[in-house]
């Protein structure tokens, strides 16, 4: 099945970098010892799974939490209609394994921040294909902390795990390559994310003119005066609610086109997916994860971009580390702040989009005890007087102290963060 990998593996090839080794080993080194982990099995996942296993890969662990949906199957090929509310993890290891008996195939349904290190730290490539920005820094911020460093501060080879990280929207999609300590990680380039849409409150309330419109005055503005708590985007029930009010609003405004996938498109800020362009970013991720694997070829250096609006257009470029950066640059980052400025204040700036943090619910504390927890609720009751308060008053109150480092945790990210809290 795989013997087309002789060409590559058996060959001396003057494209291939130093550490290549043409022979029986490499082949084997691949087929027999390597392991791969692919977090999520949607329209990017099906292709990489079936590409990897195609490649000689042997031994494949997949994470999705997420249930098959009869919207999936037009390019999530792997699933059939009886798959319909399985998970799409277990039914893909298990079509996977049907079609090639001796490719393994381990599938996972819980979050990623449900594994620790040492689950990570046990493969020898991560390739994601996510689909939001949350996963993604938190991946992105776990496989650094898996790195050790020796006497003079270098990373150690063996504590390294290479993340290849694909993503896709419509006709565009981008691939990369993020060595830890070595290339550009994720935060590095946060702020080159594309913003996600948004709609004025004054439209969506008075003038709806777009389905669009509809769905968030249902799912911003309606939600929150039927129900206290915040609606979950993954349940089924909640987004036919969602979709359900959408729809009577836009029937009072004579507007068409509220559709229940569009409301769940809409909510969770999804950008329809093409299946070609799925395919030509799942390739180019196992083309990258081959060469890594076995050294036949040089990586990309070190982002991939596909431009197929107009035609099939491609570029690579070599993304900068950001020596500021908040998880590689292994240094604290600096805030200056008034000393009468509220504790809320630094948890807004904390989360808007100005700054270059972009937390969800972050948390703070010092070497004296906790500030401020968002959860769980007994804590955050017990702390929340004090999102009043100054840094002033906090430090006359014996609660801060002039000078210490914060330590911040937050959803984003897998450890916490140290800032150096400059007040003026």
């Amino acid at each position: 099945m795989w013997s087309d990998l002789d060409y590559l593996l058996l060959r001396e090839s003057k494209l291939a970098p130093e550490e290549f080794q043409p022979g029986e080993e490499t082949k084997t080194m691949l087929m027999e010892y390597a392991r791969v982990l692919v977090i999520g099995a949607g329209g990017l996942g099906c292709e990489i799974l079936k590409n990897l296993a195609l490649s000689g890969f042997t031994d494949i662990e997949v994470i999705d939490l997420d249930r098959i949906d009869v919207t999936n199957l037009n390019r999530q090929f792997l699933f059939r209609e009886k798959d319909v509310g399985s998970f799409k993890s277990e039914v893909a290891a298990k079509f996977i394994m049907e079609r090639i008996p001796t490719c393994k195939v381990t599938p996972h349904t819980s979050p990623i921040q449900d594994f620790d290190q040492n689950f990570y730290s046990d493969f020898h490539i991560i390739i994601a294909g996510l689909d939001n920005l949350e996963a993604r820094r938190w991946l992105n911020t776990m496989l650094h902390d898996l790195v050790r460093f020796d006497s003079n501060g270098e990373p150690l080879p063996e504590t390294i795990r290479p993340l290849i990280d694909g993503g896709s929207e419509g006709f565009k999609g981008q691939s990369r390559i993020v060595i830890p300590y070595k290339t550009a990680c994720y935060e590095c380039t946060l702020a080159l994310a594309a913003p996600q849409t948004s709609y004025p409150i004054c439209t969506i309330a008075e003038t709806p003119r777009i389905p669009e419109h509809c769905i968030q005055y249902a799912f911003v503005l309606e939600w929150p005066n039927h129900f206290e708590r915040k609606p979950d985007t993954d349940s089924a029930e909640d987004m036919n609610w969602v979709f359900e009010k959408a729809k009577e609003r836009a029937e009072a405004y004579g507007i068409e086109g509220v559709t229940y996938s569009i409301t769940v498109g809409v909510v969770k800020n999804v950008i329809p997916a093409i299946a070609s362009t799925n395919a030509l970013i799942a390739a180019e991720c196992c083309l990258e994860a081959l060469k890594i694997g076995t050294y036949c070829g040089k990586p990309v250096e070190n982002y991939f971009m596909y431009m197929g609006q107009t035609g099939i257009n491609t570029m690579t470029s070599a993304m900068e580390k950001d020596p500021q950066c908040l998880v590689c640059s292994n240094k604290p980052s600096e805030i200056t702040f008034p000393r009468t400025s509220k504790l809320k204040e630094l948890l807004e700036y904390l989360c808007s989009e100005e700054a270059k943090f972009r937390m969800k619910g972050p948390g703070i504390s010092t070497d004296k005890g906790i500030l401020y927890i968002p959860k769980p609720p007994s804590l955050e009751a017990k702390h929340s007087y004090k999102l009043e308060l100054s840094f002033e008053e906090l430090i006359q109150k014996g609660l801060y102290e002039m000078g210490s480092m914060l330590e911040v945790t937050d959803p984003t990210i897998s450890t916490s963060l140290k800032i150096n809290l400059i007040l003026t």
